[in-house]
């Protein structure tokens, strides 16, 4: 393949040798107009499950975003202290130790080790 090219002025004409082959290109590229995502809605995202009426919210431990549990620590009537593990929470790949925010008995545990969870989800009620 010849060439003209020009450097300050003076043109010259080379000779250059493709040494490699193009990349294939793809037999089939769908129209654009297909390949746009359609546009995400406020209504999209999932809102917190609502309280149950005449939860304290004080004495509850809420799931603080989507996941599956993947160990219970805590006991139903065992005593816990402030930072003392609850559960442990898996999203992503990535486990969270979930602790307690508060000192008191544990009441009631509402999950079980492999349960899905929603972000805001009430986890543990203490009394």
């Amino acid at each position: 393949m010849k060439l003209r090219i020009t450097v300050d002025g003076k043109t010259y004409e080379v000779d250059v040798e493709v040494s490699e082959p193009e990349p294939p290109r793809p037999s089939y590229v769908p129209p654009t107009a297909q390949t746009r995502l359609p546009a995400a809605s406020p209504t999209s995202i999932p809102s917190p499950p609502a309280s149950a009426p005449g939860t304290d919210e004080a004495k509850v431990c809420r799931s603080p975003f989507a996941g599956v549990v993947t160990r219970v620590s805590a006991q139903v009537g065992q005593s816990i202290q402030v930072n003392d593990v609850l559960l442990v929470l898996e999203a992503m790949k990535m486990e969270t130790v979930i602790t307690s925010p508060l000192a008191g008995k544990v009441a009631r545990i509402n999950v079980n080790a492999g349960d899905a969870v929603q972000a805001g989800q009430v986890l543990v009620e203490f009394t």
